[in-house]
């Protein structure tokens, strides 16, 4: 079970998440989890309980490289969540992956 601040951790990983979506950078949770293989019921599982001690570091890095997602603001909320303005493509991230 995540202790309170890891699920802090976790509600800023969604917030994320959804600000993506609605930049239209992603077109959703589910482009997320298949360009990564993540397992879409457990993120849709944390999604709902966010105690549940199942997030993976590898999704935070994720957002991190691919959509300059502030490693600073999702581990400790300060800041601002991104390094730099995101630049919108629909379904597509910042970065290509390599």
């Amino acid at each position: 079970m995540q202790n309170e601040e890891g699920q802090k951790v976790v509600e800023r990983f969604f917030e994320a998440i959804f600000d993506l979506k609605r930049r239209k950078i992603i077109r959703g949770k589910q482009t997320f989890t298949r360009r990564y293989g993540i397992n879409n019921r457990n993120f849709w599982l944390l999604e709902q309980d966010k105690s549940r001690d199942i997030l993976q570091v590898a999704w935070l890095s994720h957002l991190v490289e691919d959509f300059d997602i502030s490693a600073e603001w999702l581990l400790t909320g300060k800041g601002k969540m991104y390094t730099k303005e995101p630049i919108v493509r629909l379904g597509y991230t910042n970065k290509k992956k390599e």
